[in-house]
């Protein structure tokens, strides 16, 4: 079962995710087999928020864990928080999943 993980930065760290931002996109792509959605978090007029979504198709609540620990972002220490939530896969791409 997929899982969510949410990711908040920490205040005045914008420098940290433009410098890391490439290594990120790569790290994206390279695992992208896992990936069901991923996106930052954007204000309405949309600039950063400071943040990003996964939805990632991982079975354990570990491999979501070792998903976000290898990411560029959180070996430069950008993430204040991280929240792992298991989700349910109802809707993806308007197709019924339940």
């Amino acid at each position: 079962m997929p899982y969510i993980i949410e990711t908040f930065d920490k205040p005045n760290h914008q420098q940290v995710r433009q410098q890391h931002r490439p290594a990120h996109l790569e790290f994206l792509k390279a695992n992208s087999a896992v990936l069901l959605a991923c996106g930052a978090k954007l204000h309405d007029d949309g600039s950063d928020l400071g943040g990003g979504l996964y939805v990632v198709a991982l079975d354990t609540r570990e491999e979501a864990e070792r998903f976000i620990a290898a990411d560029p972002f959180s070996k430069a220490d950008l993430f204040e928080r991280v929240v792992i939530t298991r989700w349910r896969k109802a809707y993806v791409d308007g197709k019924c999943h339940i």
